[in-house]
């Protein structure tokens, strides 16, 4: 090991030479991106990538989990939580994901990005809601209740393995941009059987039937009076200094038990248009229509 004056005069010296010289920032097509080929922490070489989506889950009240009086149960439920929650976006075909603490986060590119990403991050949620809350409530009534809050942003991202060169056991992929930070915003402000999309992903998803409007069943599968909007509008208070981004909008809902595999099946093959769904986008029109008109 080196003395301390030689590590900071080391590291000192590589700010200073990074600092001199602007790093080369390559753009890469999404569908050339391969998450186990990102450049080496020795070289100096950046990717850019643009309409990254990513979709961030978040345990909530985790840090309320005792890990010294309780570790074996602690240890259950973030096995039982985030383990299930990584195989989740994996199984919709995450190109790279990552567990931070408690939650994680699947990176979506290239083709049905925002599809998958959105599929998966609800998936996670009626996860959380029908199977793995009451389990959990029901080992543990006392314990602090909790769940999985879900985050969804898209955009532009830098990115390459950081770490010790030559080392690949001690580099890690850093992904810079609005991306993984706004989706985590996103999911530290929605509360457990929620979801935040950004602006940008809302834009992406307004005009899928699949994914705005209800089935018209109740949670139970039964018919009730049609379909109805799903999204509620919400300001992302961490994201006020970007506008555009910070007018999300917010989910409650959870997939269908009757609905929801069909439902997903159609996302994913691209399809948006519901015939059930005209009445209510005529209606949205109508009311867009109305406030519009001046005085």
């Amino acid at each position: 090991m080196k003395q301390l004056g030689d590590i900071l005069q080391t590291v000192k010296d590589d700010v200073t030479d990074v600092l001199q010289k602007n790093p080369p920032v390559d753009d890469i097509d999404p569908d050339k991106l391969d998450a186990d080929e990102l450049p080496d922490a020795s070289g100096t070489k950046w990717l850019r990538v643009d309409n990254v989506v990513a979709a961030f889950v978040d345990l909530e009240n985790s840090t309320q989990m005792s890990v010294g009086k309780h570790p074996r149960s602690t240890a259950a439920v973030y096995r039982a939580a985030t383990g299930n929650a990584v195989k989740i976006l994996h199984e919709f075909n995450a190109d790279f994901i990552q567990i931070q603490g408690d939650g994680a986060f699947g990176l979506f590119w290239g083709d049905g990005a925002v599809e998958r990403a959105m599929c998966a991050g609800i998936t996670v949620k009626t996860f959380s809601e029908r199977h793995l809350e009451p389990a959990l409530e029901s080992k543990w009534p006392n314990a602090p209740k909790t769940g999985f809050k879900v985050g969804v942003a898209s955009g532009r991202t830098l990115v390459k393995n950081i770490g010790t060169p030559r080392n690949p056991a001690e580099q890690e992929p850093v992904w810079a941009g609005k991306p993984v930070n706004y989706a985590a915003k996103a999911a530290q402000q929605a509360s457990r059987r929620q979801m935040i999309v950004t602006g940008s992903v809302w834009l992406a998803i307004e005009n899928n039937d699949f994914l705005t409007t209800s089935c018209g069943h109740d949670s139970a599968g039964a018919p009730v009076t049609g379909p109805s909007p799903l999204w509620e509008d919400v300001r992302i208070e961490k994201l006020d200094h970007d506008d555009d981004e910070a007018t999300g909008r917010m989910l409650s809902a959870s997939w269908c038990g009757s609905c929801g595999p069909d439902f997903v099946a159609a996302i994913l093959n691209g399809e948006t248009n519901r015939p059930e769904s005209a009445r209510v986008r005529a209606a949205a029109r109508s009311t867009l229509d109305f406030l519009r008109r001046p005085g």
